[in-house]
């Protein structure tokens, strides 16, 4: 019979959201699903991953996976499937399910279905489909493998959310592999923000080149980001021009957002940029050229000068939430 297992994604000891967008794929597929949680302290995570409907919660505690290493963890995700007899290993198509989902692959001699938007199970077959040439078009796969890994847009796949009940929890051992001793965690870099992370952010406030300076983004958008208590992202653009760092754009070559509300503020809408928003719930842009292919998806659209509108903007977005 066919299942599916699907890799949690945990960042110090806490479950991240993109593993809800994992869960969703494998409810979709149509296949009993368990979830496999490794780390080191992950006793949290696991207890949280009990509600939501799978048939065991799978926990390697060890301190192999105090740090993600993809050379370090893919051993253990392989020979758990393996032994659990999982035809479909799935992992959300995050900076970690792109690293891990390959080297899984290679080592089930698995196909790779990678970035998909959507699952269809017909007959017992599921049929993928995933975009392609930056979003212009849509692909529609198989993979003919006895055992097939996925990896999942999370901007397509919406949160799962608890379905009640309460999974058990199983120990699995941890697999160390000669190759993941050559790789070593020197460190990680996370840039520190008190707004919400990018990816998992409601609501997203992005800047283009418009804003023609990193002083500009700090003194005209920043403050209409923190009014909504919104993260900040860029296009590529602003980024290459240096006006902020290249963690927070957004596009093809970016991340890939789907928030409940996108503001683009001096974005004109290169496919490049729309192929990491355009699935959000609702689009405001504000360009002063009417032209922009921004306004195309936008469902609410100002023309106007962004240097008049953004401040305006801001005081409304603050009156209003000080009304509530």
């Amino acid at each position: 019979m066919s299942k599916t297992l699907v890799i949690a994604e945990i960042s110090g000891g806490r479950l991240k959201k993109t593993t809800h967008s994992a869960i969703t794929f494998a409810r979709e597929a149509g296949f009993p699903f368990d979830i496999l949680a490794l780390g080191k302290g992950v006793g949290a995570a696991a207890e949280e991953l009990r509600g939501f409907g799978a048939g065991a919660v799978l926990v390697a505690d060890d301190a192999l996976f105090a740090n993600f290493v993809a050379e370090a963890f893919a051993p253990t995700v392989a020979d758990v499937a393996k032994a659990g007899g999982y035809t479909v290993v799935a992992v959300t198509a995050s900076s970690f399910g792109k690293d891990l989902s390959p080297r899984v692959a290679v080592r089930l001699g698995a196909g790779l279905a990678p970035d998909v938007s959507r699952v269809a199970n017909q007959g017992g077959t599921l049929v993928y489909k995933r975009p392609i040439y930056a979003g212009n078009a849509i692909a529609t796969m198989q993979v003919s493998t006895p055992v097939q890994v996925v990896s999942v847009r999370q901007s397509e796949f919406a949160a799962a959310a608890p379905s009640g009940g309460a999974s058990a929890v199983s120990a699995v051992a941890a697999s160390a592999a000669p190759n993941a001793a050559r790789v070593q965690f020197v460190s990680f870099e996370e840039v520190k923000s008190e707004r919400p992370e990018l990816t998992e952010a409601r609501v997203v406030v992005a800047g283009g080149r418009s804003l023609k300076s990193a002083e500009n983004f700090k003194t005209v958008l920043e403050p209409l980001v923190d009014a909504f208590g919104a993260a900040l992202g860029a296009s590529r653009a602003a980024v290459d021009a240096g006006y902020v760092p290249n963690d927070l754009q957004v596009g093809q070559t970016g991340k890939v957002v789907a928030p409940g509300l996108y503001v683009a503020v001096g974005i004109s809408g290169a496919i490049q940029h729309l192929a990491g928003m355009k699935n959000s719930k609702v689009i405001v842009a504000v360009n002063k050229d009417a032209e922009a292919p921004i306004f195309q998806v936008a469902d609410y659209g100002l023309v106007a000068d962004l240097f008049k509108a953004v401040p305006e903007l801001t005081d409304a977005v603050k009156r209003a939430r000080a009304d509530r």
